[in-house]
C-alpha cells in the first residue's frame, strides 16, 4: 500500500505545502508593498504631487527632464539652507516668508502629507 492510500497520509503534506506556499506568497506580497512606497524623488517628481520639475530646475540630475524655470534651481541645498527645519518651512509654506511667492503652499494646502514633505525635503537637502 502506498503512502498515498493510507488514511490520512496525504494531508499532513498538503497542509505543509499549502503552508509553505501561503508564506511564501505573504513575503511576496509584502517585499512588494516595501517597493512601493514612494521616495521623496519620486513625490517631487510626481506631476499630481509635488510636481517640482514644473518650475524648479535639478541641474545635478540627468533624469529630471522638461524642468521649469521659473523658481530656483535645485542645487547646493545645504549652502543655501544651513538649517534643513528653514527649508522644510518655505516647502511647507513659502507665502510666510515670501508672500508674493508663486510657490504653492505644500503643507499648508495639503497638496503634500507631513510625510510626504519630510521625503521631499531629504531627497533635495542632498542635493
Amino acid at each position: 500500500m502506498s503512502n498515498l492510500n493510507r488514511p490520512g497520509s496525504f494531508l499532513p503534506r498538503a497542509s505543509v505545502t499549502a503552508g509553505l506556499l501561503a508564506a511564501l506568497l505573504a513575503s511576496s506580497v509584502m517585499a512588494a508593498d516595501a517597493k512601493k512606497e514612494e521616495t521623496g524623488k519620486d513625490i517631487a517628481y510626481n506631476r499630481s504631487k509635488g510636481n517640482c520639475l514644473a518650475c524648479h530646475g535639478f541641474p545635478t540630475l540627468p533624469d529630471a527632464e522638461q524642468t521649469g524655470n521659473s523658481g530656483p534651481p535645485i542645487i547646493a541645498m545645504q549652502a543655501r539652507f544651513p538649517d534643513k527645519a528653514v527649508l522644510r518651512a518655505k516647502i511647507w509654506d513659502a507665502t510666510v516668508s515670501r508672500p508674493d511667492t508663486m510657490m504653492p503652499p505644500m503643507g499648508k494646502h495639503n497638496v503634500l502629507t507631513e510625510q510626504e514633505i519630510d521625503k521631499v525635503v531629504d531627497f533635495i537637502y542632498g542635493l
